[in-house]
């Protein structure tokens, strides 16, 4: 793995870093062209992307905080650092979930106080935010960070000691469950994109991207390693874990809300 890609003198350039910079930056070109071929003016996205990107930064750390305060003991300062917790090897310290649901709810106040077309809006973004998983986990992987439980199967890998999934799992094979949600990044993008071409009304991607990324880190998290702290409770030997409790609450939601609109439409027709 290559945690550090780079270095310019004393400066290192790391490729989880890089590539969560490269995400955005192609996400926020990607909704800006979308913006602009749906009669959204593009300097509206730019300026969201701006409060999303924030936001998304400080729910990502918080919620890694909050499943984590036994790290921080004794060095709360660590708490500000995005990038690092407690000196431990490769830790990334940022909870995917929780950016996204703090991008989520400020991105819609943003939208609702600036008077803009919020479901709209947010249907522009979403195909985005699949592009930007399948970048990130990239990024993931090569710093060896967010990795798997053990496994036998043969495309198990061995990280090296120098990251934090081989400094946990040393000499073990593991699931590279990065690679497993880059791959489902991309499902997600080419899936938003195809169900953009039946979409019946304005929030139609947003829920679907609830359904999707809910499913898919449901999935996905059952063969990815989590300390106790973030661990819910055990179904036989699986335990599960926050983030699939959330996941769960997400696709409800996302079905929820497609149904009740399909039936408004109905009603709206009878009428």
């Amino acid at each position: 793995m290559h945690p550090t890609l780079f270095k310019i003198g004393p400066l290192e350039i790391h490729s989880y870093g890089l590539l969560l910079a490269v995400s955005f930056l192609l996400g926020i070109l990607l909704a800006s062209h979308r913006a602009k071929k749906q009669g959204v003016n593009p300097d509206s996205i730019m300026d969201l992307s701006i409060v999303i990107v924030i936001s998304a930064i400080l729910g990502a750390r918080f919620l890694y905080v909050i499943a984590h305060l036994g790290e921080f003991r004794g060095h709360w300062l660590d708490v500000i650092n995005p990038f690092q917790s407690n000196g431990q090897v490769g830790i990334a310290g940022l909870t995917m979930l929780g950016g996204f649901i703090a991008a989520l709810v400020f991105g819609m106040l943003y939208l609702y106080l600036k008077k803009l077309p919020a479901l709209k809006i947010a249907d522009i973004l979403v195909p985005s935010l699949g592009l930007g998983i399948f970048i990130t986990r990239i990024g993931c992987f090569l710093n060896g960070c967010c990795y798997g439980i053990p496994t036998d199967m043969p495309w198990g890998m061995v990280f090296p000691t120098e990251c934090a999934a081989g400094y946990h799992f040393t000499g073990i094979p593991i699931h590279p469950a990065q690679l497993y949600s880059s791959f489902y990044g991309l499902v997600i993008l080419v899936s938003l994109l195809l169900l953009e071409r039946i979409k019946k009304f304005d929030g139609f991607l947003l829920y679907w991207f609830l359904i999707l990324y809910g499913f898919s880190r449901l999935t996905v998290d059952f063969f990815r390693y989590y300390e106790d702290s973030m661990v819910l409770f055990n179904i036989g030997n699986s335990p599960i874990s926050l983030n699939q409790g959330i996941s769960f609450l997400m696709i409800i939601m996302g079905f929820l809300l497609i149904i009740l609109n399909l039936k408004k439409i109905k009603r709206e027709k009878a009428g």
